[in-house]
């Protein structure tokens, strides 16, 4: 890493992984370079040297700042990076990982940020939390309604909150035809965490903590087969109870035909309810206590989501995926511009290792629960 980062320039950034073959390169590649903190200066962006090749030359990397392997990469490239982003397959997050604090390089990782709860303890024994920066990215917190409805939340709009209903059904493994970028050999394959657990279940666990701000202690689980992947868990029904007395309900499912994307967030108190739906992402919906309904978007009177950092266009111009991606791309720079500084970083929006482990933690338990047939609790990481 360069001895001092410093926010006149953009930050220079890597990539391990993340090429044009890739489902999620293409979105850090544009949400990075979208509000100009960053800038993509080198990178090992395939195993498959055509696609290396083909990324580099798409992206205007020099030829010569393109690595054939990963390893390459951080040996030149280490005194001249900002931080690297790890965006490989899940599986093989542990190996890259542990290989950056080494070299004292930031990482911002793809979620998650690995498999298993096993997984974590190489991890454990090279990153220290006061040395080296470390940020996962959970994109949809990212969403300006989002934010503005976390604050609403802290501000008891709802009052207390009573249950929650997350949901995020998809339906790339019902289709007929192949849903791009979901059949890939990794996504086939379930550990001893089923796959849909990584893919989509740490956003839920991600978002219930975003605006809750609490964990949950206990779940219960079943899990289910829809597809023509025979043995692949595809749908997952979760509940969930949290020490303040809220309980709710998670689903994620990759076999409910008809859903792209179908996130839903939904959450009730004594004083309303909110809801918000990640297709139609500028509108949050608030219901009051007679049942009124009120629809706050960028436009109206807003507690943070009018802000100028969220205004790329004025409202009724929708901003999307990639923008709340870039959101938190600029999170993470702010928070590791600080880091560099202090030691820390008090970004409310940049989550790391610890978060990662509850949400582990958390489908670990479930899978015991699934197992058992009962409620389990959710036992911390010792």
């Amino acid at each position: 890493m360069t001895t001092s980062i410093k926010s006149s320039k953009p930050l220079a950034l890597g990539f391990i992984g993340g090429g044009l073959s890739s489902a999620i390169g293409q979105i850090h590649f544009g949400a990075s370079q979208l509000d100009g903190k960053w800038k993509l200066e080198a990178g090992c962006f395939s195993r498959r040297p055509e696609f290396n090749i083909k990324t580099a030359n798409a992206w205007h990397i020099n030829p010569n700042r393109s690595y054939d392997t990963w390893q390459n990469l951080i040996k030149n490239e280490a005194e001249n990076l900002d931080a690297i982003a790890v965006l490989t397959p899940t599986p093989n997050h542990t190996e890259v990982i542990c290989a950056l604090p080494e070299n004292n390089i930031p990482i911002i990782c793809e979620k998650p940020l690995v498999s298993s709860l096993d997984a974590l303890s190489p991890i454990q024994k090279v990153h220290k939390q006061d040395k080296h920066f470390l940020a996962v990215t959970f994109n949809y917190s990212g969403y300006p309604m989002v934010r503005e409805l976390r604050e609403l939340i802290k501000n008891g709009a709802l009052g207390q909150i009573k249950q929650i209903r997350f949901e995020v059904p998809q339906d790339a493994f019902v289709r007929s035809t192949p849903a791009k970028g979901n059949a890939v050999n990794w996504r086939l394959k379930d550990g001893y965490l089923p796959t849909i657990c990584l893919d989509l279940g740490v956003h839920l666990h991600h978002l219930a903590y975003f605006l809750l701000e609490e964990e949950p202690t206990d779940t219960m689980a079943e899990f289910s087969n829809y597809s023509f992947h025979k043995g692949l868990v595809d749908d997952i029904l979760m509940w969930v109870k949290f020490g303040s007395g809220i309980k709710g309900s998670f689903w994620m499912s990759k076999a409910a035909l008809g859903n792209r994307n179908g996130m839903k967030i939904s959450l009730y108190g004594d004083k309303g309810s909110a809801h918000w739906v990640q297709i139609n992402p500028e509108e949050l919906k608030l219901y009051d206590g007679s049942g009124t309904c009120k629809i706050i978007d960028r436009g109206g009177e807003t507690l943070v989501c009018g802000a100028s950092r969220y205004e790329r266009y004025k409202a009724g111009h929708p901003a999307g995926f990639l923008e709340a991606f870039a959101n938190l791309y600029s999170d993470i720079a702010d928070a590791l511009i600080q880091f560099d500084e202090t030691g820390k970083h008090d970004n409310p929006y940049v989550f790391g290792f610890d978060h990662s482990v509850k949400g582990l933690s958390l489908f670990t338990a479930a899978c015991k629960s699934n197992k058992n047939r009962s409620w389990q609790n959710i036992e911390p990481l010792t």
